[in-house]
């Protein structure tokens, strides 16, 4: 299977991969940490995924989309660490003033898990990041060790998977998820 990471710019198919069944439930979109606090509260059902569409229409996209031929199968947010909550973030430290990038989000979708979409999300987040300009990529993923992960909470990622990548720890962080501390990896881009 080859799969192919893009930029997300098509909305229908970030829909496929984020959106929810039902048109006016309220999901994430993966908007929590891209957006403040107030208008994450106050966007809901339809107006969420309004929200995101406009997001696929600018650039740069708001992450990237993993293909499975043509079927979008995977998503990664990525973006200026500066645009995210994460600028922000009291449990999430900065390492220093480098103009890093953030991902914060790995998702694919039920039937196309472990395949090796999550590897290939990573590296294709690393490819868009550095094509803008991006001088190190920043992840907050789980540091589970062997434990098993509730795949619901797994969104971050998982540490091992972005060591194989060429992350390396940067920093510990105050954020637990799932019950497992997050850490701050790094991969330096210059």
């Amino acid at each position: 299977m080859a799969i192919d990471v893009r930029p997300a710019s098509e909305f229908e198919d970030v829909r496929k991969v984020l959106g929810p069944r039902s048109p006016g439930a309220d999901v994430c979109w993966c908007l929590s940490y891209r957006i403040p606090s107030g208008l994450n509260k106050e966007l809901r059902g339809p107006a969420r995924g309004e929200y995101v569409a406009g997001l696929c229409r600018a650039e740069p996209a708001p992450g990237v989309l993993a293909y499975d031929e043509d079927e979008p199968v995977g998503w990664a947010a990525v973006a200026p660490r500066a645009e995210t909550s994460f600028a922000r973030s009291r449990k999430i430290p900065h390492v220093d003033d480098l103009p890093v990038w953030s991902l914060w989000c790995i998702r694919v979708r039920p039937g196309h898990r472990k395949k090796g979409i999550s590897h290939a999300l990573i590296a294709g987040a690393v490819r868009f990041a550095r094509a803008h300009g991006a001088p190190a990529v920043e992840a907050y993923p789980l540091d589970s060790g062997d434990a098993r992960v509730d795949l619901t909470m797994a969104y971050p990622g998982l540490r091992k998977n972005f060591e194989r990548a060429g992350f390396t720890r940067a920093a510990a962080t105050a954020s637990v998820l799932a019950g497992h501390p997050r850490v701050l990896m790094r991969l330096d881009l210059r």
